[in-house]
């Protein structure tokens, strides 16, 4: 289950936040809908639920916050936007390789390529995947780790409908397991067909939250389409023939010369352009979408005074007023707005919440008459005598200079969408979801309102008044101001009340992605899985043996460099510049394709992840090392025969030298790498060691560091009193020669550099 509280962004500059105090239940067993237009906030609001933006409120997956569960993938499954897959992978291959970050058995990648349908494609490169067949690798991820909730950012938009159709298939069948579904669209039709419940957001705030056949029959209605040149004098006709005709139409105009006609059928339609002489170009049935805001108060007034409902509008409705706005929000969300955020927080999961609905918290001067007419027509919904009443006892109110408590109906609800008097909210439920009243001793001791509002109050069950929710509209504390802007007089002793003060949901922390659980078997199945590493040390070989053959012919070449093949123009030799870029590569590819962090964007700096890219990185450079060595000496021994392939006397610290630097070339990379979120700056990196630091260090050693180094083991054996066995001080100055070179010294200060870099970053985010 999911329960949704607060979700509230952070506001750009001077606009309003992307999402503004959503709140919403998710139950088990169910799929859940989140509607709205492109813009609504949809993915805005996924992305605080799962706590990868900054923002204000909390969410619970089964009683726990996500930072709290030990391991996330295992209990939410997440699809949002492609899957960022490396294009030469296979899908096989790709989600073995997710099997070993998630934890689970590799049999698991077959088990969810059968379930979704990608058998025959499981060697198929994730490049050539079409937008169907994605989709079914990205659901497949999202499965892998086998979680309870599924939460997917419109998972089949770009979809045929037969792939649709199928998506929503599995999406029932795992709600039908027991589990959670939550998944975003802006198809209404889609919405009310394949989900059990609909939440719906308009301008990044709560519209509706209602059961999707309640929703079908308030927002989907049977509509004519007509396309004409003569679009304007064909809706007044209509309008026209309605009245006369005593019938409720509805005629709405849509962008160019397009009608959406309410309550009529093709022949009349047909008929009345045929009397006037008007050219049609489309008449066509359809099932209309009525928006998030449906012009609902022109036809309850008409039904409250017994006369039908005839209107022509015009689409796109212009932009409404932040006060409009928190009106449609309070009167249509009941759910996510009636809650005190410090007892939200605390007793959601208590089972102690009373239904209860919101009125209207600040209502217009202009506009209380709107409102008295609204209440009346929701009482034609629910009890007509005691909502008259309520309304004549506020307009008595109101003419008294008293403060009004009526019931309103939110600007652009639907039908029968009105706040009942029996405590049924906007949504057709008498509980809200997840919700508990919060007390305002200044409300319910009824102290006067400032002249221009009215008091925030909901109705529960029982009849008894109890405060209302927190509204966007009410005073921010401290401010002296609505948050929309218009100042309002501060009630005597109430603004200095710290129960008066709301308690702002709880701040949301981007979480960061976590490490592999078991990190050298990802590494392995990543490096392994594409063809780059193999074609890399393919071509440095030859390379290698080319340059050695060439070195040899010219002369003049020690025989070290030839086995090397280590032209002095060069400032690295062809296989430590390919271990440099292996290493810069495993990190690089992550950043460029973050499997393990597909709905962040970025790998987190984990030193268990690091280790194994460490290990992987530096025994594919040793392999690559004795490589080169082997193909250049049989190299030359083929072409020159044994006079260039003789051993040198000095092998060992030879050996030591050349696999040092190789090593440190690749540790280098993966360092810079990991540092600078960059495979370039690897690279880079690895090249700055002989061209920058090496100059440096020589400059500032020079040759003294040899001479230190001559005697370095004879003094540690006097200073520790102890005797080396097996001959190791004979290695021990083999190391201390390699890291007394210019070059071994400059790649070892590189490294501790990088590394100590690597460590702050990683230090640095834990402590964020």
């Amino acid at each position: 289950m999911i329960q949704a509280v607060g979700l509230t962004s952070i506001p750009r500059k001077a606009h309003p936040p992307a999402v503004d105090d959503v709140s919403f239940e998710a139950c088990a067993g169910r799929v859940t809908a989140l509607l709205g237009p492109a813009g609504a906030g949809k993915t805005t609001a996924l992305r605080l639920m799962l706590e990868l933006q900054q923002g204000r409120g909390i969410t619970y997956f089964r009683g726990r916050p996500l930072h709290r569960i030990p391991h996330p993938a295992r209990e939410v499954g997440v699809l949002l936007g492609d899957v960022p897959g490396h294009p030469a992978r296979s899908v096989r291959g790709h989600l073995r390789m997710l099997c070993a970050a998630a934890g689970v058995p590799v049999g698991r990648a077959d088990e969810v390529l059968e379930v979704v349908g990608l058998v025959s494609l499981r060697e198929e490169r994730l490049g050539t995947l079409s937008r169907g067949m994605d989709r079914r690798l990205g659901l497949a991820c999202a499965l892998l780790p086998d979680p309870h909730t599924l939460v997917l950012d419109d998972p089949t938009d770009g979809l045929s409908t037969r792939e649709a159709r199928w998506m929503h298939g599995m999406l029932r069948a795992h709600a039908a397991q027991g589990g959670t579904v939550l998944y975003t669209t802006a198809d209404s039709k889609e919405a009310a067909r394949a989900a059990d419940r609909v939440v719906t957001l308009d301008g990044g705030r709560l519209a509706a939250d209602q059961e999707a056949g309640e929703f079908a029959r308030n927002r989907l209605r049977p509509r004519v389409a007509v396309r004409s040149p003569h679009a304007a004098r064909l809706a007044a006709l209509l309008s026209k023939e309605a009245r006369a005709a005593q019938r409720s139409v509805e005629v709405v105009r849509e962008d160019g010369n397009r009608l959406s006609v309410y309550g009529s059928t093709t022949a009349d339609i047909g008929e009345t352009a045929f009397r006037h002489n008007i050219l049609i170009h489309q008449l066509a049935d359809e099932i209309g979408d009525m928006g998030a805001g449906a012009g609902a108060e022109s036809r309850d007034a008409a039904n409250a005074a017994g006369e039908p409902a005839t209107a022509v509008r015009e689409r796109p409705v212009p932009e409404r007023t932040p006060e409009e706005r928190t009106r449609a929000v309070l009167g249509s969300s009941v759910e996510g707005r009636a809650a005190g955020r410090a007892q939200a927080v605390s007793g959601l999961l208590s089972g102690d919440q009373k239904p209860m609905v919101s009125s209207l918290v600040e209502a217009e001067p202009e506009a209380q008459a709107d409102s008295a007419s609204a209440s009346t027509s929701a009482s034609a919904s629910t009890s007509s005598s005691a909502l008259a009443s309520a309304s004549t006892t506020t307009s008595a109110s109101d003419e008294a200079g008293a403060e009004p408590a009526s019931t309103a109906v939110p600007d652009g609800a639907v039908g029968d969408a009105a706040v009942g008097a029996a405590g049924a909210s906007p949504t057709g439920d008498s509980r809200p979801a997840g919700t508990i009243p919060q007390t305002d001793p200044a409300d319910v001791s009824g102290s006067p309102a400032a002249p221009g509002g009215t008091a925030a109050t909901g109705t529960n069950v029982s009849g008894a008044t109890v405060p209302g929710a927190r509204n966007p509209s009410t005073r921010t504390p401290g401010s002296g101001r609505t948050r929309t802007g218009r100042p309002v007089p501060a009630r005597a002793g109430a603004a200095d009340s710290p129960a008066h003060l709301s308690t702002l949901p709880p701040p949301i922390s981007p979480r960061p992605a976590p490490s592999p659980l078991r990190p050298l078997r990802y590494e392995l199945r990543r490096a392994a899985g594409i063809g780059t590493g193999f074609l890399t040390c393919g071509a440095v070989l030859v390379v290698s043996a080319l340059t050695a053959v060439v070195l040899a012919r010219l002369g003049h070449t020690p025989q070290e460099r030839l086995f090397a093949a280590w032209p002095r123009e060069l400032p690295l030799p062809p296989t430590a510049l390919a271990a440099g870029l292996l290493g810069a590569l495993a990190f690089g590819d992550e950043f460029r394709h973050p499997a393990l962090a597909a709905d962040r964007g970025t790998v987190p700096r984990r030193l268990g992840l690091l280790t194994a890219k460490l290990l992987v990185s530096g025994a594919t450079a040793l392999m690559l090392a004795f490589l080169t060595l082997g193909c250049d000496a049989e190299v030359l021994y083929l072409v020159y025969g044994r006079e260039l392939t003789q051993v040198p006397a000095d092998w060992l610290s030879l050996t030591a030298s050349w696999f040092g630097l190789v090593t440190g070339c690749a540790w280098a990379g993966v360092l810079a790498a990991g540092v600078f979120r960059s495979a370039t700056a690897g690279l880079a990196a690895v090249l700055a060691v002989p061209v920058l630091v090496v100059p440096a260090v020589h400059l500032t050693l020079g040759g003294s560091t040899v001479r230190m180094a001559a005697g370095l083991p004879a003094r540690m054996r006097e200073l520790l009193l102890l005797q080396w066995p097996f001959g190791g001080d004979r290695y021990l100055l083999a190391t201390a020669r390699v890291v007394a070179q210019p070059v071994g010294g400059a790649l070892t200060l590189s490294l501790t550099a990088l590394l100590c870099a690597y460590l702050a970053g990683t230090l640095r985010a834990r402590a964020r």
